[in-house]
């Protein structure tokens, strides 16, 4: 579950991007333990969509879950991998209050054995991904 900037906490103005960094299995094979999440904060959000919300009976807690379907009152919300962490299942619908964003890019950071040019530019090119809506071309650029 990504944790939330001080900025946000402190009731100043929500930036356009937020970093968030994902701990736990309920999203794999799409993200793993230890990736980072760039999010568009506030932006429409779309059925398929990767996102990062607050969870519905501990909202000092920041999950992230797939949003599948726009119901009355809020999102349908589900975690990739139906075996590790809770979802609407769960807790129902989420209002759209406690949605923070669609997340757009996620990577891996580098190891710290990846030091030398060559070892930083094959990083580059595997571990940065975009996220899509569709969840069948997430699963293709997974993070290994």
């Amino acid at each position: 579950m990504p944790e939330l900037s001080q900025e946000t906490e402190r009731g100043r103005a929500v930036q356009p991007f937020g970093r968030f960094e994902v701990t736990g299995p309920s999203m794999v094979p799409t993200l793993y333990h230890g990736d980072w999440l760039l999010v568009r904060q506030g932006g429409r959000i779309k059925p398929g969509d990767i996102v990062v919300l607050r969870h519905p009976f501990q909202q000092d807690l920041l999950i992230v879950k797939r949003a599948v379907q726009r119901r009355e009152g809020g999102w349908w919300v589900l975690a990739d991998n139906p075996f590790a962490g809770s979802d609407s299942n769960d807790y129902g619908i989420v209002p759209d209050e406690l949605m923070l964003g669609a997340v757009r890019f996620r990577y891996r950071p580098p190891q710290p054995d990846q030091r030398s040019p060559l070892a930083l530019v094959r990083w580059a090119l595997s571990a940065v991904r975009p996220v899509f809506s569709d969840r069948s071309a997430s699963r293709r650029l997974r993070a290994r």
